[in-house]
């Protein structure tokens, strides 16, 4: 049974997925459009970061950043290569969107590239109802990325 859980990031599988995260970043990514976080960064206390298992065997993780108090971003989507394929990040997502409605945000954006190793990732956040946007935040807009927001009435 797949269950989704509040992590403290300090076990050696959420530590590993989230180093395979940042490679992918690296391998897929030019520097000046990479913004995955690193694990000190996701323990920043505006994020909430959860993890995805069944039983003992980590399945993907997802996080979400509190940008202000009507507006939150989707951050560090990943699933476990060998379970790609199954439904786990619609359901990471899903729990994601949940809890934003749960806080009361108004708005629910994100960043990703806009290479063909993201398609999947375009696809998956387009099928939940993301529309494309403007750059937010601290992001600068550019060929290389893509913002997607969802409205939460």
């Amino acid at each position: 049974m797949v269950e989704i859980r509040q992590d403290p990031l300090e076990g050696p599988e959420i530590l590993q997925l989230l180093a395979d995260h940042m490679a992918f970043a690296v391998e897929t990514t030019p520097l000046a459009a990479r913004h995955a976080l690193d694990v000190e960064a996701l323990r920043h206390p505006s994020i909430t970061f959860w993890s995805m298992w069944d039983g003992a065997e980590l399945l993907g993780c997802g996080a979400l950043r509190e940008l202000d108090a009507a507006h939150g971003e989707v951050k560090s989507m990943h699933t476990v290569k060998r379970h790609r394929g199954r439904g786990l990040a619609k359901k990471m997502l899903a729990h994601i969107v949940a809890e934003a409605r749960t806080r009361g945000y108004r708005r629910l954006s994100l960043e990703t590239g806009s290479f063909a190793a993201f398609a999947p990732a375009v696809a998956l956040y387009r099928s939940a109802g993301f529309t494309e946007r403007d750059a937010f935040g601290d992001y600068t807009a550019g060929p290389l990325t893509v913002f997607l927001t969802l409205e939460l009435d």
